[in-house]
């Protein structure tokens, strides 16, 4: 995830759409505790098959827990 997310106005609408999801949080903690520890390189696209969310919540999953600025 190089690109310049944070030059994107839409970049925040999506990650407080995500914060709003019932269960976000629960998929952020499973995929910090359990997905990235066995695939580190997983991308976005296939974190959203795995876990049957939207595309856009493993965008922004992903780019908080490995440290990107998101806001």
């Amino acid at each position: 995830m190089s690109d310049d997310r944070s030059e994107d106005p839409l970049w925040p609408v999506l990650i407080e759409t995500v914060h709003s999801l019932i269960l976000y949080r629960h998929h952020k903690a499973y995929v910090r505790d359990v997905i990235l520890h066995e695939k580190p390189d997983l991308s976005p696209q296939d974190l959203a098959l795995s876990l049957g969310v939207s595309l856009g919540e493993a965008m922004v999953i992903l780019s908080e827990l490995r440290g990107e600025e998101t806001e």
